[in-house]
Protein backbone atom coordinates (compact mmCIF):
# COMPACT_ATOMS: atom_id res chain seq x y z
CA UNK A 1 0.00 0.00 0.00
CA UNK A 2 2.10 2.90 -1.29
CA UNK A 3 -0.23 5.45 0.16
CA UNK A 4 -1.08 4.01 3.10
CA UNK A 5 -1.64 6.78 5.46
CA UNK A 6 -1.93 9.89 3.07
CA UNK A 7 -4.52 12.32 2.52
CA UNK A 8 -5.29 13.31 -1.66
CA UNK A 9 -7.65 15.26 -3.69
CA UNK A 10 -8.78 14.64 -7.24
CA UNK A 11 -10.78 17.40 -9.03
CA UNK A 12 -12.60 15.61 -11.58
CA UNK A 13 -13.20 12.56 -9.16
CA UNK A 14 -16.59 12.05 -10.23
CA UNK A 15 -15.79 10.34 -13.76
CA UNK A 16 -13.49 9.27 -16.36
CA UNK A 17 -9.98 9.58 -15.10
CA UNK A 18 -10.71 11.15 -12.30
CA UNK A 19 -12.57 7.62 -11.05
CA UNK A 20 -9.83 5.84 -11.95
CA UNK A 21 -7.25 8.05 -9.81
CA UNK A 22 -9.59 7.92 -7.02
CA UNK A 23 -10.41 4.32 -7.10
CA UNK A 24 -6.35 3.30 -7.10
CA UNK A 25 -5.38 5.70 -4.09
CA UNK A 26 -7.93 4.34 -2.56
CA UNK A 27 -6.29 0.87 -2.94
CA UNK A 28 -2.82 1.81 -2.36
CA UNK A 29 -4.59 3.21 1.14
CA UNK A 30 -5.26 6.51 1.06
CA UNK A 31 -7.83 8.60 2.41
CA UNK A 32 -9.57 11.02 -1.06
CA UNK A 33 -11.50 13.52 -1.20
CA UNK A 34 -13.21 13.33 -4.24
CA UNK A 35 -13.93 16.60 -5.58
CA UNK A 36 -16.51 17.22 -8.73
CA UNK A 37 -18.77 19.85 -10.08
CA UNK A 38 -21.14 17.26 -10.47
CA UNK A 39 -22.20 16.74 -7.06
CA UNK A 40 -24.26 13.04 -7.44
CA UNK A 41 -21.32 11.58 -9.36
CA UNK A 42 -19.00 12.43 -6.58
CA UNK A 43 -20.94 10.86 -3.88
CA UNK A 44 -21.62 7.97 -6.27
CA UNK A 45 -17.61 7.08 -6.79
CA UNK A 46 -17.44 8.29 -3.21
CA UNK A 47 -19.68 5.72 -1.71
CA UNK A 48 -17.59 3.01 -2.83
CA UNK A 49 -15.29 3.62 -0.54
CA UNK A 50 -16.79 3.89 2.71
CA UNK A 51 -14.95 6.13 5.37
CA UNK A 52 -12.19 6.33 2.92
CA UNK A 53 -13.29 9.10 0.37
CA UNK A 54 -15.80 11.95 1.42
CA UNK A 55 -17.44 14.13 -1.14
CA UNK A 56 -17.46 17.60 -2.16
CA UNK A 57 -19.26 19.51 -4.79
CA UNK A 58 -17.29 21.90 -6.39
CA UNK A 59 -16.27 24.44 -9.43
CA UNK A 60 -12.55 24.13 -9.64
CA UNK A 61 -12.17 27.85 -11.13
CA UNK A 62 -14.50 29.80 -8.65
CA UNK A 63 -11.68 30.42 -5.16
CA UNK A 64 -14.15 29.73 -2.25
CA UNK A 65 -15.10 26.17 -3.73
CA UNK A 66 -11.23 25.67 -3.91
CA UNK A 67 -10.76 27.11 -0.27
CA UNK A 68 -13.58 24.50 1.00
CA UNK A 69 -12.54 21.76 -1.03
CA UNK A 70 -9.51 22.23 0.66
CA UNK A 71 -11.37 22.66 4.22
CA UNK A 72 -12.56 19.10 3.53
CA UNK A 73 -9.36 17.23 3.33
CA UNK A 74 -7.63 19.22 5.94
CA UNK A 75 -10.46 19.39 8.80
CA UNK A 76 -12.06 15.97 7.23
CA UNK A 77 -9.23 14.29 7.16
CA UNK A 78 -6.92 16.24 9.23
CA UNK A 79 -4.16 17.23 6.31
CA UNK A 80 -3.23 16.86 3.25
CA UNK A 81 -0.80 15.17 1.02
CA UNK A 82 -1.48 15.02 -2.41
CA UNK A 83 -3.26 17.14 -5.07
CA UNK A 84 -4.19 15.64 -8.42
CA UNK A 85 -5.10 18.13 -10.80
CA UNK A 86 -7.66 16.15 -12.90
CA UNK A 87 -10.68 18.22 -13.82
CA UNK A 88 -10.53 19.36 -17.64
CA UNK A 89 -12.41 20.26 -19.93
CA UNK A 90 -12.61 20.58 -23.92
CA UNK A 91 -14.33 21.61 -26.81
CA UNK A 92 -16.19 20.19 -29.95
CA UNK A 93 -13.54 20.24 -32.93
CA UNK A 94 -13.70 23.49 -35.08
CA UNK A 95 -11.58 26.05 -36.70
CA UNK A 96 -9.91 28.27 -33.93
CA UNK A 97 -11.59 31.16 -35.62
CA UNK A 98 -14.99 29.46 -34.65
CA UNK A 99 -14.72 28.76 -30.67
CA UNK A 100 -17.05 31.16 -29.02
CA UNK A 101 -15.71 33.63 -26.05
CA UNK A 102 -17.82 31.81 -23.31
CA UNK A 103 -16.51 28.50 -24.23
CA UNK A 104 -13.11 29.53 -24.38
CA UNK A 105 -13.35 31.10 -21.05
CA UNK A 106 -14.79 27.95 -19.22
CA UNK A 107 -11.89 26.26 -21.05
CA UNK A 108 -9.64 28.49 -19.77
CA UNK A 109 -10.79 28.61 -16.11
CA UNK A 110 -11.42 25.25 -15.75
CA UNK A 111 -7.96 23.68 -17.37
CA UNK A 112 -5.59 26.37 -16.32
CA UNK A 113 -6.97 29.29 -13.48
CA UNK A 114 -8.36 25.88 -11.48
CA UNK A 115 -4.73 24.65 -11.33
CA UNK A 116 -3.64 28.70 -10.18
CA UNK A 117 -6.74 28.31 -7.31
CA UNK A 118 -5.82 25.31 -5.87
CA UNK A 119 -2.00 26.04 -5.95
CA UNK A 120 -2.68 29.37 -4.02
CA UNK A 121 -4.46 27.25 -1.03
CA UNK A 122 -2.28 23.79 -0.85
CA UNK A 123 1.40 25.43 -1.74
CA UNK A 124 1.31 27.03 1.91
CA UNK A 125 0.25 23.98 3.76
CA UNK A 126 3.08 22.16 1.71
CA UNK A 127 5.60 24.69 2.56
CA UNK A 128 4.48 24.63 6.16
CA UNK A 129 4.88 20.74 6.11
CA UNK A 130 8.11 20.67 4.03
CA UNK A 131 6.46 18.12 2.04
CA UNK A 132 3.70 17.56 -0.46
CA UNK A 133 3.03 16.01 -3.91
CA UNK A 134 0.93 18.04 -6.86
CA UNK A 135 0.19 15.92 -10.06
CA UNK A 136 -1.86 18.08 -12.97
CA UNK A 137 -2.73 15.93 -15.56
CA UNK A 138 -2.10 17.58 -19.55
CA UNK A 139 -2.73 15.85 -22.58
CA UNK A 140 -0.54 14.81 -25.49
CA UNK A 141 -2.46 17.90 -27.31
CA UNK A 142 -0.62 20.20 -25.38
CA UNK A 143 2.62 18.93 -27.05
CA UNK A 144 1.42 17.08 -30.27
CA UNK A 145 -1.37 19.75 -31.08
CA UNK A 146 -4.26 18.48 -33.17
CA UNK A 147 -6.35 20.50 -35.62
CA UNK A 148 -9.87 22.14 -34.36
CA UNK A 149 -8.38 22.17 -31.20
CA UNK A 150 -6.20 25.22 -30.87
CA UNK A 151 -7.58 26.37 -27.58
CA UNK A 152 -7.57 22.72 -25.86
CA UNK A 153 -4.25 21.97 -27.02
CA UNK A 154 -2.86 25.67 -26.01
CA UNK A 155 -4.51 25.04 -22.63
CA UNK A 156 -2.81 21.84 -21.87
CA UNK A 157 0.51 23.54 -23.37
CA UNK A 158 0.05 25.52 -20.87
CA UNK A 159 -0.37 23.06 -17.96
CA UNK A 160 3.09 21.41 -19.19
CA UNK A 161 4.91 24.60 -18.96
CA UNK A 162 2.80 25.59 -15.61
CA UNK A 163 3.73 21.98 -13.70
CA UNK A 164 7.63 22.44 -15.47
CA UNK A 165 7.75 25.88 -13.07
CA UNK A 166 5.75 24.75 -10.18
CA UNK A 167 8.54 21.83 -9.75
CA UNK A 168 11.32 24.20 -10.38
CA UNK A 169 10.15 26.85 -7.87
CA UNK A 170 8.62 24.38 -5.11
CA UNK A 171 11.30 21.65 -5.25
CA UNK A 172 13.58 23.85 -2.75
CA UNK A 173 10.63 23.63 -0.43
CA UNK A 174 10.81 19.42 -0.47
CA UNK A 175 6.94 19.59 -2.82
CA UNK A 176 7.21 17.59 -6.05
CA UNK A 177 5.32 18.42 -8.74
CA UNK A 178 4.84 16.07 -11.92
Amino acid sequence: MRLNGKIAIVTGGGSGFGEGIVDTFVAEGARVIVADRDGAAAERVAGKHGAAARPVTVDVAVDADVARMVAAATEGFGGLDVLVNNAGVGHVPQPLDGLDEATFDRLYAVNMKAIYLAARHVVPLFKAAKAGTILNIASTGGVSPRPNLAWYNASKGWVITATRAMAVELAPFGIRVN
